[in-house]
This record gives structure tokens, C-alpha cells and sequence, in this order.
């Protein structure tokens, strides 16, 4: 989830400022405040970014109950693919965007 300080964080990253509540202070005397529509419209955009990554944090749950390493090694000293298989699964059940 985003909000107003992600989005004034990703517009201004050296900006000061405060925010109280939805009340925003500016106070660098470097960088102009964000108007409220590029703050409204860079929220939305990084909303857009975390709603699409949705697939890889989902498949991250399901990469670490794996004990991975354990398995390429029992792969390789057995011939088998149950590592490859297991990650291919997940990635199946859990597609890219």
C-alpha cells in the first residue's frame, strides 16, 4: 500500500518536510513542493507498481518454506529434478503478472 509520503518521498527524495495527519508543511527552500494532482498521480503510479509485483511476493511465501539448498543437493548427488519441479510448480500455480 502507498500514500502521500511514499509518493512525496519518490518526488522530492532530499525534500524537507512535514506532514501532520493530510496536512503537508513544506519546508525546503531548495525543491518546490509537488502539486497535489503529481502527488495524487505518483501515488497512483506506485500503486500500479506494488499491485503488479503482487505475484512475486506471493511466490517469495512459497520459495522459503522450501528448503532449497537441500534440496539442489540431494538433486545432484540422486539425478533428480525435485528442486526444478518444485519451483516450476510454484510458478505455475502463482503465473506472472
Amino acid at each position: 500500500m502507498t500514500d502521500k509520503v511514499a509518493a512525496l518521498q519518490a518526488l522530492t527524495p532530499a525534500a524537507q518536510w512535514v506532514l501532520r495527519g493530510d496536512e503537508l508543511e513544506w519546508l525546503d527552500t531548495e525543491q518546490t513542493q509537488p502539486t497535489d494532482s503529481a502527488i495524487a498521480a505518483k501515488i497512483v503510479e506506485l500503486q500500479a507498481e506494488y499491485d503488479a509485483a503482487a505475484y512475486a511476493r506471493d511466490r517469495k511465501v512459497e520459495y522459503d518454506k522450501l528448503n532449497q539448498d537441500e534440496m539442489r543437493f540431494d538433486d545432484l548427488v540422486n539425478g533428480t529434478t525435485t528442486w526444478q519441479d518444485a519451483i516450476t510448480a510454484i510458478k505455475v500455480a502463482i503465473p506472472k503478472g
